[in-house]
């Protein structure tokens, strides 16, 4: 086995780790976007059953504070655009870094088979 291809399979392995480990950060990132996803849905769902003149509150920091209603609802469905958006961005990235890690993956078995049959001969 020559140390050139000992040490391209150790690169090849090294940023194989690297994908894997930014595809689990991805992964998690979505999670969290779904988790925000849905609680802001629920918001909304809660506003579209309050009455007009409902008072709606928004917490700055330990402080409740007054908002208007219509002003709170066009947050929230800002908000909701924006998560969709980046998990959007996410699941992009997730089936990119998918494909990515597939080719890395032949990759890293040719190079062992390709070292296997030098050793044997």
């Amino acid at each position: 086995m020559s140390t050139q291809q000992r040490e391209k399979l150790e690169a090849e392995t090294m940023a194989f780790q690297k994908l894997q480990k930014e595809y689990t950060t991805l992964v998690e990132s979505r999670q969290k976007l779904e988790s925000q996803l849905h609680e802001n849905e629920l918001v909304d769902k809660e506003f579209k059953i309050l009455k007009d003149d409902s008072r709606v509150y928004k917490m700055i920091g330990p402080v409740l504070v007054l908002q208007d209603k219509t002003e709170a609802t066009a947050n929230v469905e800002k908000r909701i655009e924006f998560i969709r958006d980046e998990m959007g961005r996410v699941e992009k990235r997730i089936e990119q870094l998918g494909k990515e890690q597939e080719s890395k993956s032949v990759e890293i078995f040719r190079l062992q088979m390709d070292m296997q049959g030098i050793s044997k001969a």
